[in-house]
């Protein structure tokens, strides 16, 4: 099980650095507005601590919307100079009686996952894909961490990786 404890995130400073003209986009996500508020408070509170100053919140309905917006972010914004050094993905998928909750997760996870692949900078998976609410209670500041602050710590260590020596 993934648990906070198996992590070192929160422990190595691994690629953190001077942080204050990263421009970091997070895209939320409507549904779920009680837990997704919780990770986006704690992830801007992570990354301010960690001296980034410009964080752009763009919302929209849910999760299978994120990959579209960022892409379609990236696409407007990539010349330009709020160009960003790091997506954030938010997002609380809760399972139902239907099939749509794994059609959803499929495709959001697909989606980041191509974007990771075609964009030339990293995009944080921070969505929750859960089975009740109290899983996604746990997951924000409960027995499995904060997944908020975990995205943004990730976000902050691979914004700065030097992948091109």
């Amino acid at each position: 099980m993934a648990s906070v404890s198996n992590s070192k995130l929160s422990q190595s400073a691994t690629g953190i650095q001077d942080n204050k003209d990263a421009f970091v986009v997070i895209v939320r996500t409507e549904w779920n507005a009680f837990i997704v508020d919780q990770l986006e408070n704690a992830c801007k509170k992570k990354l301010a601590e960690a001296g980034v100053r410009v964080v752009k919140v763009l919302t929209v309905p849910g999760a299978f919307e994120i990959p579209f917006c960022i892409k379609g972010y990236w696409e407007m914004k990539k010349d330009g100079v709020n160009r960003p050094k790091v997506f954030i993905a938010l997002g609380c998928v809760l399972r139902g009686e239907t099939p749509h909750f794994d059609y959803i997760c499929k495709a959001v996870t697909d989606g980041i996952m191509q974007l990771n692949l075609m964009l030339p900078v990293p995009v944080i998976f921070g969505v929750l894909t859960v089975d009740t609410q109290l899983q996604a209670e746990e997951r924000i500041g409960g027995k499995h961490g904060h997944k908020g602050e975990e995205a943004a710590l990730t976000a902050i260590k691979m914004m700065n990786l030097d992948l091109l020596l």
